[in-house]
């Protein structure tokens, strides 16, 4: 929807999209803090929280899209968009690393003790032990840890709005490139139709979500792995950092890979490098050394997953203005679907992840866990990853547009904005005749 109404929204002097990007900042921020911040009331707490973060999670797509958008509205050459691209992903990445380091290094102050498995505890008095150490914990450190978490809150909404400022500051739109005026107004469910109905993009987005899906389940659950299956408590705030820190330094290799050898080809070595080491870290025993060398190994392979897909959508772009020349303005719409795939896959990340460690009996604050958990992790961090992997790059196979079709369709994209313009210079000829 948001993207529908971006494409029906009209020029200001900032532009079609950076309005949606600025209006939506504080707002977002706001809804932010609050998700973290705890209501003195002893009812509705969960509906707080549904509500603010549904909230945030409404401003954000308002951000994302036309930020992601944004790629197709600065520059028509491919070679530009996808340098902006590798750029972009290098710094969203980035992003997530300061983030991660942000939030571990504030709230990890405050002390949060785990709790012994009832089984340490006599069965007739574990539920009082239990008791006693939340109220030992309530009393002791839980308000520095809500403090904490406002003060992170705080200042990674700070940064929200700093980075918010350097776009509008150092981005414009060109709108000779957009070509957002249509012809004919196109409703919702007809511009939702000639999207949905261009078959190579419903193979990227296919691909790109089951791929998705497997690095995201690694990724929300690669702390729990290391911290009860692999035994490394006090080490998974590094291993995260390291994999982002990897992921971080290699995209500008695989943006170069991708002119170098082609997108399609880099898709299948990028993401496919990350199978051997997620299956040596469920195989192996427990090593330090093994772990880091994973975690490099699978930020190599998160690098590819962030930028290939988003590398491949401007040319799917660009091979649906070629078959409906007549249709313009679907540009966001096409960017909204991704953004929309990318929560999807979140969302159904976070519900097998949560439902598999709850069968399994995963204990929330405890030292250990049991048997049955560690097995749950071993699955969600490798084996459901190697599958859903595999299934995506299957599925990139199907992707038709190539390296010999991307130079086709740049050829044909020239020689149509070439009769365009041939077209408006006679026709302004002709009225100044008249005149």
């Amino acid at each position: 929807m948001v993207g529908f109404f971006i494409s029906k929204s009209s020029w200001t002097c900032f532009g079609r999209l950076m309005p949606w990007i600025i209006f939506s900042t504080p707002f977002a921020v706001i809804s932010y803090i609050l998700i973290w911040f705890v209501p003195d009331i002893s009812r509705g707490q969960v509906m707080w929280y549904l509500v603010f973060y549904c909230v945030f999670q409404t401003l954000v797509t308002c951000f994302h899209v036309p930020y992601s958008a944004l790629t197709m509205f600065i520059s028509r050459e491919q070679s530009e968009r996808d340098s902006a691209t590798a750029y972009r992903m290098t710094v969203e990445v980035l992003g997530t690393v300061l983030g991660t380091a942000i939030q571990g290094q504030i709230v990890g102050k405050a002390d949060t003790p785990c709790i012994e498995s009832p089984l340490f505890f006599g069965m007739t008095n574990s539920s009082v032990a239990l008791e006693e150490l939340n109220m030992t914990h309530d009393t002791g450190s839980l308000t520095d840890t809500r403090n904490a978490y406002m003060i992170a809150a705080g200042v990674i909404g700070g940064l929200y709005i700093l980075c918010a400022l350097i776009l509008w500051a150092g981005v414009r739109e060109k709108r000779e490139s957009s070509e957002l005026q249509s012809d004919e107004p196109v409703s919702f469910f007809q511009g939702l139709r000639l999207v949905m109905n261009h078959g190579a993009y419903i193979k990227l987005i296919a691909g790109f979500l089951f791929t998705s899906l497997g690095f995201m389940l690694l990724e929300g659950n690669f702390a729990l792995f290391c911290t009860y299956t692999l035994g490394f408590r006090n080490e998974f705030q590094n291993i995260l950092l390291a994999i982002m820190l990897s992921a971080t330094l290699t995209i500008p290799f695989w943006q170069w890979f991708l002119t170098r050898f082609g997108k399609k080809t880099a898709v299948y070595v990028g993401i496919s490098s990350a199978i051997p080491f997620l299956i040596m870290v469920a195989v192996l025993d427990s090593n330090l050394i093994v772990t880091y060398i994973v975690a490099v190994a699978a930020g190599i392979s998160v690098a590819a997953a962030f930028l290939l897909p988003w590398s491949m959508l401007p040319d799917v772009v660009d091979d649906f203005k070629l078959q409906h020349p007549g249709s313009h303005g679907h540009e966001a719409i096409f960017f909204s679907f991704y953004v929309f795939f990318t929560k999807f896959t979140s969302g159904v990340s976070l519900g097998i992840s949560t439902l598999s460690l709850d069968f399994a009996g995963y204990q929330t604050r405890g030292c250990s866990q049991p048997s049955e958990v560690n097995f749950t992790l071993k699955m969600l961090v490798s084996a459901a990853p190697v599958v859903l992997i595999l299934l995506g790059l299957l599925l990139f196979k199907l992707y038709p547009i190539d390296e010999e079709k991307r130079r086709k369709n740049k050829k044909a994209l020239q020689d149509l904005r070439g009769e365009s313009n041939s077209s408006s210079e006679s026709d302004n000829t002709e009225l100044a005749s008249i005149v």
